[in-house]
């Protein structure tokens, strides 16, 4: 892949990441149905073989991003799942791995809406939520219950420097959502209030443990101990082919650097009650099934 296709296929991940709707892994999606447009190989193998450089090169650029990797994974595995694809004709080939990508995009993009219409079922009237993190899809979920006419309210955590818990305490306002923000180190403090908690993830691993924003495994830690349920809603294009160990594996796994202050963390599977996914409500011990499916 040349210096130009590369630069083209950055930008073009760059611009569909820039809107707020989309989720990273779904702006790679974008970007890779791109390179099949674009494509001048002259053989099924051709293609596959650019398609397979691009999908590298764009996991190469944010090692970190567990969703960046697993959607690209998903979406090459999606794409060209079938042998016989080696034996079309390119044009008829090329117009079917088109096909397949844009129809995987859109199956990625409704992903939050399937997920928020199972989720909301567990929002009870009158409970109080726990939210660490700023996970589209959780935000996404509230909303929906909310219109659905369920009365609850949220306390969001300030989400440490960054302080990304304001932003999504002022979304939660917006939507008529009872909200209060509260510093991460109140979160044992506050836990007998709570009668859920709720996150997103950055991945979802073959343990059925998750990869999220840091200070997510404390938070599972005082939830477990305090016999609250612990809820993770993430789409099936976060399901990664990981299996970290420890927080120390964790920075071998994702190519991040360790440093003294990590922006991930790993939660166990046993801390987790149960996630909303675009494939269903799962427990932790049924996704490493699932990720077989995925990539069979």
């Amino acid at each position: 892949m040349g210096m130009e296709e590369e630069e083209q296929v950055i930008g073009d991940f760059n611009r569909w990441r820039q809107r707020p709707e989309l989720a990273e892994a779904v702006a790679a999606i974008k970007a890779l149905t791109a390179v099949i447009q674009r494509s001048q190989a002259s053989t099924m193998m051709g293609l596959e073989i650019e398609l397979k450089n691009a999908s590298e090169m764009l996991k190469a650029w944010d090692r970190s991003s567990i969703s960046l990797s697993a959607g690209c994974d998903l979406f090459m595995r999606y794409v060209t799942r079938t042998s016989a694809l080696e034996y079309e004709d390119i044009n008829a080939g090329k117009s079917r791995l088109i096909e397949r990508g844009e129809r995987f995009g859109d199956i990625s993009l409704k992903a939050r809406e399937t997920i928020a219409l199972l989720g909301q079922d567990f929002v009870q009237d009158g409970c109080c939520i726990l939210v660490h993190g700023s996970s589209r899809v959780v935000l996404a979920l509230l909303k929906l219950a909310a219109n659905n006419g369920k009365n609850f309210t949220v306390i969001v955590t300030e989400g440490g420097p960054k302080k990304t818990g304001m932003e999504v305490s002022k979304k939660l306002s917006a939507a008529g959502i009872p909200v209060t923000v509260i510093v991460d180190s109140a979160v044992a403090y506050t836990m007998d209030r709570v009668d859920m908690v709720l996150v997103g993830a950055d991945g979802v691993v073959e343990s059925g443990g998750i990869i999220n924003v840091i200070g997510t495994f404390q938070v599972a830690l005082i939830a477990h101990s305090m016999k609250r349920p612990f809820y993770v809603a993430a789409e099936s294009f976060k399901f990664a082919r990981l299996y970290p160990l420890d927080q120390q594996d964790l920075s071998i796994s994702t190519g991040q650097e360790e440093s003294s202050n990590p922006a991930r963390d790993y939660t166990p599977p046993h801390y987790l009650t149960l996630l909303f996914t675009d494939l269903g409500v799962l427990t932790p011990s049924a996704v490493s099934d699932e990720l077989i499916q995925l990539y069979l």
